[in-house]
Formats: C-alpha cells, sequence, structure tokens
C-alpha cells in the first residue's frame, strides 16, 4: 500500500458537518473564493448536500486534494515555519546528537517547543 492511498484513508472519514465546519472556515478566513477554483467548490457543495459520510474513494481523493490545499492557508506563519524549518532541524539535531551517545535525544525530533526555538533562532520568525 503506498503513502497516497494512506494519506486518502486518512479523508475517508468526513462526513456532512466537517465539510460544513471546513467551508465555513474557509469563508471566514476569506480563502474560500481566493484558494479554490469554481469546480473544487462546488464538489465540497455537492458532497455537503449529497453524502452523510464520505465512502467514495474516489470523492474521497477529490476531497483530500481540496483539504489539503486550504490546510496550507489556515497555518500561520509560524506554524508554517515550525514545520519547514523547525522540525527539520529538530530531527537532523535529534539524529546528530543520537551518533553522539545521546540517548534521550530521540525525543527532540517530535518536541514542539524545540522545533519552535529553532524556528525563531534560524528562520527569523516573531512569535
Amino acid at each position: 500500500m503506498g503513502e497516497g492511498r494512506s494519506r486518502i484513508g486518512n479523508y475517508a472519514f468526513l462526513s456532512r458537518l466537517e465539510l460544513v465546519k471546513l467551508r465555513r472556515k474557509a469563508l471566514r478566513r476569506g480563502v474560500w473564493l481566493r484558494v479554490l477554483s469554481g469546480i473544487e467548490r462546488s464538489l465540497v457543495d455537492l458532497a455537503i448536500a449529497a453524502v452523510s459520510r464520505v465512502r467514495s474513494l474516489v470523492l474521497a481523493r477529490s476531497l483530500a486534494f481540496v483539504v489539503e490545499k486550504l490546510s496550507g492557508f489556515f497555518d500561520s506563519g509560524v506554524e508554517r515555519q515550525v514545520r519547514a524549518v523547525g522540525f527539520p532541524l529538530a530531527r537532523r539535531l535529534s539524529g546528530i546528537a543520537q551518533r553522539w551517545g545521546n540517548v534521550s535525544a530521540s525525543c527532540w525530533a517530535c518536541d514542539m517547543g524545540f522545533a519552535v526555538f529553532l524556528a525563531v533562532c534560524f528562520a527569523g520568525v516573531s512569535v
């Protein structure tokens, strides 16, 4: 099973309520019309109107694309930098420290505080 299939499986749980919340959040943040094409907006609207829970793999795949597209615009600049800079640096430093014999450094790779610290220090993010 490929990575794409497991990623799509994560969105197969989408229900009408979750899609309505997604649309409402996108409208409030002003990204619904700016980011999504008319076809993508129609897909979400039709899914809300037609299904109570997404069961079709084809529909889940299409909605996953829309959800991923919107999720990048929901994050603040800090969250984006922590994901793009902080966590990769934390993983790299964790690996180096583990090779030097620091067994407890394995938890650095997923430590949110450490990742924020690294993002602030090396990406110039202001919190």
